[in-house]
């Protein structure tokens, strides 16, 4: 057998090991009712946690900067955190990063959401349905409350806001620089999902555009949450990779609409007005300054 005959062999047995243990139990299960549930032993074994971050003093912070970003959730490199839409009938345990956020935060596992980025005031989970739940009384029902005094309830539509409504992402997060370790490192803060408000599903025919930014979850918070939840890996759907893993290796493409600077943190559209162009390129030049941060440290 020769060398490349061996090294696809093993490469061949690893990756048959991996769609094993990746798949939920598919290859072992004896009955449908088995796929995507774990025995007690692999449970055990496996002890799948995030993560934890490395504690980080101040004082090795030699530089840092905030950025504000927008990731677009119409760019296909950002499918994953947009699909799948339709939770209902999926037949897989995969949801979208917004299903994933909002059943968290509904069974309690996130408890740290923000209305703004700067996370001064904090929302409950009452603030959050007032922002996704939209309740529209028809014309019978308000003729029922002015006669009767009362509304039947199949007189009240509601719309609700889902995972397709959502339109981009936004994140905050802090680029610095590590002097003991002697590299530029990236942790995020924050993430928050924007999408028209529910009341534009009442009355699709209104032209006027009310994007809002729903609510703001402090990432560290929500970590073991997002861990557990899986998306999807166009290069290998056995391996699927955590919302976690996604969001803190950058896999996805972002904007920066805003930065921290002497003018109260002001966005990049209030000083390039009616550019879109001259926005995308002082996003660059944002992102290229950081970069050369790092670059020139090691400069002599």
């Amino acid at each position: 057998m020769t060398y490349r005959n061996v090294v696809l062999s093993v490469f061949g047995l690893l990756m048959t090991g991996f769609a094993a243990n990746a798949q939920l139990n598919i290859l072992n299960a004896k009955a449908p009712d088995e796929i995507g549930k774990k025995t007690e032993a692999q449970i055990a074994y496996d002890n799948d946690e995030p993560l934890p971050y490395g504690y980080t003093d101040e004082r090795d912070v030699l530089w840092s900067r905030t950025l504000w970003e927008i990731i677009d959730l119409d760019e296909r490199v950002n499918f994953p955190l947009y699909y799948p839409i339709d939770t209902n009938n999926i037949g897989s345990e995969r949801r979208s990063l917004y299903d994933v956020l909002v059943k968290a935060i509904k069974d309690g596992k996130i408890e740290h959401v923000y209305a703004d980025s700067y996370f001064t005031e904090k929302r409950t989970l009452g603030d959050l349905e007032a922002s996704l739940v939209y309740s529209d009384t028809t014309d019978l029902g308000i003729e029922q409350l002015n006669a009767e005094g009362t509304v039947d309830p199949q007189y009240i539509r509601k719309f609700n806001l889902d995972a397709g409504d959502v339109e981009e992402w936004r994140i905050r997060g802090i680029w610095y620089l590590d002097k003991r370790q002697g590299e530029l490192k990236y942790r995020l803060l924050g993430i928050c999902p924007v999408a028209n408000e529910a009341r534009s599903k009442a009355f699709p025919d209104d032209p006027i555009d009310s994007k809002v930014e729903l609510f703001w979850v402090w990432f560290p918070g929500a970590r073991k949450a997002l861990h557990e939840a899986k998306a999807f890996n166009r290069r290998n759907t056995s391996q699927p990779i955590s919302f976690d893993h996604l969001l803190n290796s950058r896999r996805f493409h972002a904007v920066v609409y805003k930065e921290d600077n002497v003018q109260g943190d002001r966005e990049v559209s209030d000083y390039i007005n009616d550019n879109a162009l001259m926005q995308l390129l002082e996003s660059d030049r944002i992102r290229e300054q950081i970069r050369n941060i790092e670059i020139d440290m090691w400069n002599y």
